[in-house]
């Protein structure tokens, strides 16, 4: 064996391993698990902030990685709004994952429309309902998780209250449900425990967790805890009430949405059987339907019926959305 062949393998042999060294490292400073969990609370710390001069650099971690990118996001109005419902929903998505996946299905809707040759209006509408609906879907999100936040809420005001009882501080209690409790209630409370151990205020700390969870009862567990500080008081006997407070509330929230039950399944019903028997009709006889679309009379009569539709059904969502 030659001396050049011998330093070719051990060259290539060292070349390689080098090469999975390099390759796990980057691995490990972008996309391992501890990267992942570190990335996720800093966005959450950034997205109840709003106007802190610390702000910019944690919110460059939310929009985008790319400088270009990120710049051209902060030019579209209402983006932190919209980055703020992105860590409600707890997807983990970014705002440059959010406008790519809406360019996609924006891009679908029109090479549909194209491809069965609807006319521009009805191709310029389905775009426009197709880049929408991933932001209605980051919606639907935000608000299931909302809702177990605020199921989730008594049970955290009870174990804070008997932190403070065995003699525990308030951001130690807030580490507890952070640590015991279940998500997503857990990892607000843990975000909140991190702002503060970062040198952010308990009021300005909680302040941000009511901008990230919009919850009226997470409100008033804020607003209970910063008048305690203010005025002092029993916090944890404060606590216990207004936990048991927000649990007769969901009792009777209960009681109401099955007496609304019925008034939702009629509306429901009402709403879709005119299209459900036009599409029937459609189906059946196919040119029954026809000069609805065609002659101007029809078209005066669809438009008013919509008109009259859309005014029924806000009438009966108002009567059947009640509030307690």
């Amino acid at each position: 064996m030659s001396i050049t062949y011998t330093l070719f393998v051990i060259l290539g042999f060292v070349a390689v391993v080098l090469l999975l060294e390099g390759g796990f490292v980057l691995w490990n400073d972008n996309k391992s698990p501890e990267v992942k969990r570190i990335e996720m609370r800093l966005r959450a710390i950034s997205a109840g902030r709003e106007d802190q001069a610390d702000a910019n650099l944690l919110k460059e971690r939310v929009l985008s990685r790319t400088p270009a990118l990120h710049r051209l996001l902060l030019q579209l109005p209402r983006v932190h709004t919209v980055d703020r419902l992105l860590i409600q929903s707890g997807t983990g998505l970014s705002m440059a994952h959010l406008m790519a996946i809406c360019g996609l299905f924006a891009l679908g809707g029109l090479l549909l429309g194209f491809i069965l040759g609807w006319p521009l209006w009805v191709i310029l509408l389905v775009v426009a309902l197709m880049t929408e609906l991933p932001v209605f879907f980051l919606r639907w999100k935000a608000g299931k998780r909302l809702h177990v936040i605020e199921s989730q809420l008594p049970d955290a005001m009870d174990l804070i209250g008997r932190a403070l009882r065995a003699g525990h501080s308030f951001p130690s209690a807030l580490s507890m449900v952070g640590n015991e409790a279940q998500d997503p209630i857990a990892g607000e409370f843990k975000t909140t425990f991190d702002e503060i151990s970062f040198g952010i205020s308990n009021e300005q700390a909680l302040n941000n967790l009511a901008v990230r969870v919009p919850s009226p009862d997470l409100r008033y567990f804020v607003m209970a805890v910063i008048i305690q500080r203010e005025t002092g008081g029993n916090l944890s006997e404060l606590l216990g009430k207004l936990s048991a407070l927000m649990r007769e509330r969901f009792k009777l929230m209960g009681k109401v949405r099955v007496l609304a039950a019925e008034g939702k399944l009629s509306a429901w019903i009402l709403t879709l059987l005119p299209f459900l028997v036009a599409f029937a009709i459609n189906v059946m006889n196919p040119k029954y339907l026809t000069p609805l679309f065609t002659e101007p009379m029809g078209i005066r009569l669809v438009i008013g019926a919509v008109i009259m539709m859309a005014i029924g059904v806000f009438s009966m969502w108002r009567i059947i959305e009640i509030r307690v």
